[in-house]
């Protein structure tokens, strides 16, 4: 059952932040539209869904995934994303700007920056050895 306050007060909150467009129709009912911008928010939902659950294989190929970006700040609200999903997908943080993860990710990684039009400021890179590959390995690896 629907609580009708509850959808009430989500749709006029959808509507207030433009996500929606909400018509009446002439037998009193109504229809809700996503505008571009919840077009363009819902795939960044379901890309952080996707993303978030994306499934670890059961054997680790050797292979580190690498993404390093150096992001203006006029783009920090992309900065700060990026960060946040490489922080859920339990990367590893090497340097500020670098970090580290065994598991295949590059997929979703690419999607988000293309929904940020952000190639020009980041790079994905896979790479076969690492210079402080047993901190690293530890991280991943040894936790209990």
């Amino acid at each position: 059952m629907i609580d009708q306050r509850n959808f009430n007060r989500t749709i006029k909150k959808l509507s207030s932040e433009k996500l929606v467009e909400e018509t009446v129709l002439l037998d009193g009912s109504f229809c809700l539209k996503l505008t571009k911008k919840g077009k363009w928010e819902a795939r960044v939902l379901d890309l952080m869904g996707s993303t978030i659950n994306f499934k670890k294989p059961k054997k680790w190929d050797g292979k580190w995934r690498l993404v390093f970006f150096d992001i203006p700040e006029k783009e920090r609200q992309f900065r700060d994303i990026l960060r946040q999903h490489l922080y859920r997908l339990n990367f590893f943080k090497i340097q500020q700007s670098v970090f580290v993860s065994p598991y295949p990710f590059e997929k979703p990684i690419s999607d988000l920056i293309s929904i940020y039009s952000a190639g020009s400021y980041v790079r994905v890179a896979t790479a076969i050895k690492m210079d402080n590959e047993s901190k690293i390995k530890r991280y991943f690896f040894d936790k209990k």
